[in-house]
């Protein structure tokens, strides 16, 4: 219930925030269309929370877009349906006036403007804080939501041009930055953050549930570092928070991704939504629609299916059924019967664990003999909240689920990667890292591990999870996994998107 009272603390208080921060829209609005909070009081520190809270909210608006641009092109997921340019990142066929590129640019750029706005102001309320130190940790709570956005920005896009103040025309000033600068600014950043903030799992804050604390900020310094290929950073950062004995893997895999693991022990970092627990109503969602099958016969009547946009790879399901790791696999994805007619055709006789019809007794797919989906075969499992878990009276698929964005077990894989690339911990060893996640999975253990390994327990393990198989095969030069009859990876061409024809008209750099 604190999910809520937090969500009804932080969405109205944003519409007011909003009209007080100094972001233009990313340069698509004139320059002088800025406000300045003039009138202001800054002697009225008890309003100081006001831009935290705003800035929680704005990093919560996830636009539906950005996800899957970040996450698109591995060989874990495709993208189905009819999205052309989320069709063509997926093929590595960029284009650089496509529509979903550029507003994942504006979405992610318009936050980081936000958070330099709050900064900014709350800097100003600090002079006058009886207790300047909340100030800091307010700060620090932002720049950990700074750091995790241009994270996401610079793996998309590579090289950046670091926003340093709320005032966008002085964008066009500050030079290019390539993407190891970026990522080692934002492990310069998190040093800033993490003595600033509560050393508690998110789930243990009492004003903020599910807010940033230190282990968020160690986590994205981590996950910058393995960008850098910096791997002794890695095991550092992952290792402090191994040895914090603050998280631990969740036992049910199927409900980590679902209401029951909102604010679980594992996660790190996630966004949060609510319906307040209400049938009707105000609710603050995601839109979880794009992931969904679009024929779906939910156990509960009345509950909405979604786009068919999202679809796991026939090679990852083969990959997780030659591993008889039922588990995840019956976790991750959703099974139509036509995908399960097709996937015998080629792989033989499955398992009988595989089926169009999920432990909650909702329906993925047509039904009967000969059935064909408009869309897609498969959905993403991760994504999906079964029928009987939403409010009563919502309708909407996945309404009042949150987001994840960092995994306890992402961190030890993190730290076993990093280990396996020749950095040294005292935390953990990579066995017993990769073992722990094994574990959970009712997989049997490992007696040692090679990089090999740990790649292969991150591709169970994160499928769909943030692009990071992508990520993992570029930086240890196997992207041939990545080719397959649609699409030949070029690591000259293909490792980041070009720059939005519409940014780069404006910002003479990206040209």
């Amino acid at each position: 219930m604190k999910i809520i009272k937090m969500s009804k603390k932080i969405l109205p208080v944003w519409m007011a925030f909003l009209l007080l921060t100094a972001c233009d829209g990313m340069l698509n609005e004139p320059l002088e269309n800025e406000i300045l909070a003039d009138d202001i009081d800054y002697t009225k520190t008890e309003d100081m929370d006001a831009y935290r809270i705003g800035a929680y909210a704005t990093f919560y608006d996830l636009q539906w877009e950005t996800f899957p641009i970040i996450a698109v092109r591995g060989d874990d997921v495709n993208a189905s349906g009819d999205q052309a340019p989320l069709i063509a990142t997926d093929e590595y066929k960029y284009v650089a006036s496509d529509w979903m590129p550029n507003s994942a640019w504006l979405n992610l750029y318009g936050d980081l403007y936000t958070f330099l706005g709050a900064i900014e102001q709350i800097q100003k309320y600090k002079e006058f804080a009886p207790n300047p130190a909340v100030a800091d940790q307010y700060i620090a709570e932002i720049k950990v939501m700074h750091g995790f956005e241009m994270l996401q920005l610079s793996r998309l896009f590579g090289a950046l041009i670091i926003p340093k103040s709320s005032f966008s025309e002085r964008l066009y000033n500050e030079p290019l930055s390539s993407h190891d600068e970026v990522m080692q600014y934002i492990s310069d950043l998190m040093d800033e953050a993490i003595p600033l903030l509560p050393n508690v799992r998110p789930n243990q804050r009492t004003d903020i549930v599910g807010g940033v604390t230190r282990p968020t900020a160690l986590a994205v310094k981590a996950w910058a570092n393995l960008e850098m290929e910096n791997y002794q950073g890695v095991a550092d950062a992952t290792g402090a928070i191994i040895s914090s004995g603050l998280f631990s893997l969740e036992s049910d895999y199927y409900n980590l991704f679902k209401i029951p693991g909102k604010l679980n022990n594992e996660n790190l970092l996630e966004l949060q939504y609510s319906d307040l627990g209400q049938g009707s109503g105000t609710s603050y969602n995601y839109l979880w629609d794009f992931f969904g099958p679009n024929v779906y016969t939910p156990a509960v009547s009345g509950k909405g299916g979604g786009w068919g946009f999202w679809e796991p790879t026939f090679k990852y399901i083969e990959f997780m059924l030659d591993r008889n790791d039922q588990k995840r696999l019956t976790t991750s994805v959703l099974f139509t019967q036509a995908g399960i007619d097709s996937l015998e055709e080629v792989y033989g006789a499955l398992p009988g664990y595989v089926s169009n019809t999920t432990q909650s007794g909702d329906i993925i797919g047509n039904v009967g003999a000969g059935a064909q989906e408009a869309r897609a075969l498969f959905s993403s499992g991760k994504h999906y909240l079964p029928s009987d878990q939403i409010t009563p009276g919502r309708t909407g698929y996945g309404s009042g689920n949150n987001f994840r964005a960092i995994r306890y077990a992402q961190i030890l894989l993190m730290h076993a990667e990093a280990l396996e690339s020749g950095a040294t911990s005292s935390a953990m060893t990579s066995t017993a890292a990769v073992n722990l996640v094994r574990s959970r999975a009712g997989l049997s253990s490992l007696p040692d591990v090679d990089i090999d390994d740990v790649l292969d327990e991150k591709y169970a393990e994160l499928a769909m999870e943030w692009g990071t198989r992508f990520e993992d095969m570029v930086r240890h030069g196997k992207t041939s996994e990545l080719n397959d009859i649609r699409r030949t990876y070029n690591d000259a061409e293909d490792r980041f998107l070009p720059y939005p024809t519409a940014q780069a008209d404006i910002l003479s750099q990206l040209r």
